[in-house]
């Protein structure tokens, strides 16, 4: 069971930063399919994620995967109006979301262990900060989302190496690698969004 949801967590995240960074070289309408694609192949990975995280007591990162998914769906709801038709509300509500979520997974990990005592804690952080920021501003067509997303992914390869996590860890630094594709492609083709 653990091998199969390493797989089909690792796969959904993958193919979703390789759609992610493949749209960013797309004309329209291509780079909005891809796109589309990318959010939700992001949002059906979640529930992988969570049980994996959750089996090893990885408090912060489990309620950081289900607490991105609100973000998830205002990058889809964007994506789908070309950014064009901003709801005011669902975005208040997605940047509580956001900013409740790291506050949350922050003051349990610190009330659960009596402090930041570990290692897996600041690695958890840099998971949290990275997924729930970078989801946050690449749902706003942000490039700064790449940034956060490398913090993720070195943060959760280096997670899954101390917790013998192969699969996942591999996956996170071939998600890495497009990422930085990613990030580059953003730079060279919008230089004036930054």
């Amino acid at each position: 069971m653990d091998l199969m949801l390493q797989i089909w967590g690792g796969s959904f995240y993958l193919i979703n930063k390789i759609l992610f960074s493949l749209s960013e070289s797309q004309p329209e309408p291509t780079k909005k399919t891809f796109r589309l694609s990318a959010w939700t192949i992001y949002i059906l990975g979640v529930p992988a994620w969570v049980i994996v995280l959750v089996g090893h007591q990885n408090w912060i990162a489990a309620s950081i995967e289900a607490g991105g998914i609100p973000a998830m769906l205002l990058g889809l709801y964007n994506t789908y109006h070309d950014h064009k038709k901003p709801h005011k509300l669902f975005n208040k509500l997605v940047t509580l979301c956001t900013y409740s979520s790291l506050a949350f997974g922050l003051a349990y990990s610190v009330n659960l262990h009596g402090g930041i005592t570990s290692v897996s804690q600041l690695l958890e952080i840099g998971v949290m900060l990275g997924f729930l920021l970078g989801s946050f501003y690449m749902a706003k067509n942000h490039r700064s989302g790449w940034v956060f997303f490398m913090l993720m992914n070195l943060s959760m390869a280096t997670l899954m190496l101390l917790q013998d996590k192969p699969i996942l860890m591999a996956q996170q630094l071939l998600s890495l690698c497009f990422v930085v594709y990613g990030f580059k492609q953003s730079q060279a083709l919008q230089p004036q969004n930054s």
